[in-house]
């Protein structure tokens, strides 16, 4: 089952621009550019092995996610726990903008809180 699983990223890459999707997850094409690098440098701190707790919330950095319904895997940058209940948070460079693309993995991440 496992194999077929589908990214969670690569949903976001789908609703964004379906031939995109293609390109990364079916041909692994990818060339990195100004916006991916920053991307990529912003979430190098992310990648803890160890969770903490700050403020009385548990924190999860690079938290295994999956669901075995949804055939998704993935993994969410960073979960807080409140009162035990998971909140997924997005880390992303530049301004906010609302974009369903953003939206599409964020849903899904809460899916699949070590799993569905």
């Amino acid at each position: 089952m496992w194999d077929e699983s589908i990214p969670i990223s690569a949903l976001q890459h789908f609703v964004y621009c379906p031939r995109q999707c293609a390109l990364i997850h079916l041909e692994g094409v990818w060339e990195d550019n100004l916006y991916t690098l920053r991307g990529r440098r912003a979430h190098e701190g992310l990648d803890l092995p160890e969770g903490l707790v700050r403020e009385g919330v548990r924190v999860e950095y690079a938290l295994p996610l999956f669901s075995e319904r949804l055939g998704l895997v993935g993994r969410a940058d960073v979960v807080e726990f409140h009162s035990g209940v998971p909140y997924p948070v997005e880390h992303k460079v530049g301004p906010r903008r609302a974009r369903k693309a953003d939206e599409a993995t964020s849903a899904q991440s809460g899916e699949g809180r070590g799993g569905a």
